[in-house]
């Protein structure tokens, strides 16, 4: 009874990626944001915009994540947490539906974008907290693998759902199938592209009903007396002594840089593609079906990988395959490939992108696995969810800076093309820091650190 229970809450834990991930797929990558280059207009505007918006969320999140994990660990009960910030994805995500072509406001649509980001990054702290009571430390690569690759499932099942039954092309008003959007949504208000909002949080709302069913914090409450205080003490001291924690203030550092290069690639692939290659919301998520597919496959076994080599030789290969890559989509355009002139109506852009995207699913499935399981090996005993809050601090300690840099570099230049490089140098930071990482982490010297 005992091990099934322990299985159960294992497939439970595995829901809340299934059920969180159309956020990433569906809004941040695939169907939202080429869907915002539409209403723009201009894609190097629609980038500069994009990464202002997603900028000033990730702020957010970088400030109060550290601060919210330590007060999860002080006074107890994490479910709690994730309940709040379940209703914010849910919120959020659904007030996208607003998004119309004759009334758009890009300042409320950031604002219910940054809400809905916002609460699928802090749910994501306390969930994924509870990685290593799932296993051991063996197991835990293994674990994170199984359960990104099935949130990759879920992502891409709610993206073909979205492409043949709702997102309509600009030009004929049909989805994917040549039918027109279901329930009798008006393709002439883009309605079936703005269903992508609803359709999200509703996808969310149903398939946390396992991780609600099966998923219990094994962490007792705690009196919730000076909790706060007691909170913003434990990261003062924490990100104080840092520096007696070679390894955990390495891999930090590098995770800081690679992830938020890694999430640059995810959050303007979409309006990269429908802004240099004229892409359609169709044609990206197709793009981006490749890519889900890819990247299921290479979570569950870069899993199995991290199991048999550890986490850091996988993250190292897989930041050379991101660095490439990064490299690759700066040449590649209308006009030219690699440098060599092609004609305007040429295939072999697309051809070349959809290669690069499947490479960018394969890569960042593993590495994003891995990472989790890594930080498993690097976290605070008894002080798990403030962490993965350093984590989540980590993750978006730049990736204000990244989409900022973007956007600037965008506006400056007036090229997409440009406009991404700095991912290229975020990639190569995160590579070189990875080598003070320990794979074992620093367990021993935690007793000696006040």
């Amino acid at each position: 009874m005992q091990q099934t229970t322990a299985r159960k809450r294992i497939w439970g834990w595995f829901f809340f990626d299934w059920a969180s991930q159309p956020y990433n797929t569906l809004l941040i990558t695939f169907i939202f944001a080429p869907y915002i280059k539409d209403l723009i207009g201009d894609g190097a505007q629609a980038q500069t915009v994009w990464g202002f918006g997603i900028g000033a969320a990730g702020l957010v999140i970088a400030i109060l994540a550290p601060i919210l994990g330590a007060l999860a660990d002080n006074s107890g009960n994490r479910l709690r947490w994730i309940w709040l910030f379940s209703a914010m994805y849910i919120i959020g995500s659904f007030g996208l539906w607003w998004a119309a072509p004759d009334s758009f406001n890009l300042t409320t649509t950031l604002l219910f974008f940054a809400i809905g980001m916002i609460g699928m990054e802090f749910a994501t702290i306390f969930t994924n907290s509870m990685l290593p009571e799932l296993g051991s430390a063996e197991e835990v690569g293994r674990i994170s693998g199984n359960g990104w690759a099935f949130g990759y499932v879920g992502g891409l099942l709610a993206l073909v759902i979205m492409l043949t039954l709702f997102a309509e092309d600009a030009s004929s008003g049909k989805t994917l199938i040549g039918i027109n959007p279901l329930f009798g949504l008006d393709a002439s208000a883009r309605e079936g592209t703005r269903f992508v909002g609803p359709l999200t949080a509703i996808w969310f709302a149903v398939f946390m009903i396992p991780f609600v069913l099966w998923v219990r914090d094994p962490k007792p409450s705690k009196p919730v007396k000076g909790a706060t205080a007691k909170a913003l003490k434990d990261v003062w001291g924490t990100i104080r002594n840092l520096p007696q924690t070679p390894s955990l203030f390495a891999y930090l550092g590098s995770s800081m840089f690679y992830r938020d290069a890694l999430n640059g690639m995810y959050t303007f692939g979409g309006i990269y593609a429908a802004g240099v290659l004229n892409w359609s919301v169709v044609d990206v998520g197709i793009f981006g079906i490749l890519a889900i597919i890819s990247g299921a496959i290479f979570a569950w076994l870069g899993g199995r990988a991290d199991m048999k080599f550890g986490p850091k030789p996988v993250i190292k290969i897989c930041i050379l395959i991101l660095c490439a890559v990064a490299i690759s989509i700066v040449f590649v355009s209308r006009e030219s490939v690699f440098g060599m002139a092609i004609e305007e109506t040429s295939k072999l852009p697309d051809i070349i992108f959809y290669v690069l995207g499947a490479a960018i699913g394969a890569a960042g499935g593993v590495i994003q696995s891995a990472s989790r399981s890594m930080m498993v090996r690097q976290a605070i005993p008894d002080r798990t969810a403030e962490s993965f809050g350093l984590y989540a601090l980590a993750g978006k300690a730049t990736s204000f800076i990244a989409p900022f840099l973007i956007g600037i570099m965008t506006a400056v230049s007036g090229s997409q093309q440009i406009g991404v490089t700095p991912l290229i140098a975020l990639f190569l930071l995160g590579l070189i820091l990875l080598r003070w990482v320990d794979p074992k982490g620093d367990h021993s010297t935690w007793g000696t650190v006040s």
